[in-house]
């Protein structure tokens, strides 16, 4: 399985990741996650495969998030609906997102990724 690293180009989160997974030789298929939004169908194989609950993958600090008032309807709206508006706009997904064989993850936390070494 290829490795694969979601992200938005001009997060400077993002572009530390980049620079890390260039750092420890660690290949992946880049994708942006504005050209190249998840679909539903991976949304939810995604989100089974890592174990988090599907608020964990909304991108709380964004603008589109705030706008959307998000942080007050997301308990009301079932996981179906919750997975539909993400993929309806790749800057409400929390990022990066790298998905491996050893696991999914979302945010760049380099404790939890030294687990890929």
């Amino acid at each position: 399985m290829n490795n694969i690293f979601i992200e938005y180009p001009k997060c400077s989160t993002c572009k530390r990741a980049k620079k890390w997974l260039e750092e420890n030789k660690i290949k992946c298929i880049e994708r942006n996650i504005i050209t190249e939004t998840p679909t539903i169908k991976e949304l939810n194989e995604w989100i089974q495969k890592s174990k988090k609950e599907t608020k964990k993958w909304f991108n709380t600090s964004g603008l589109k998030y705030r706008e959307l008032n998000l942080k007050e309807k997301l308990d009301t709206l079932t996981e179906k609906e919750k997975i539909k508006l993400l993929a309806s706009d790749g800057m409400l997904i929390k990022r990066p997102i790298l998905i491996t064989e050893n696991g999914i993850f979302i945010g760049f936390k380099e404790k939890e990724w030294k687990t890929l070494l």
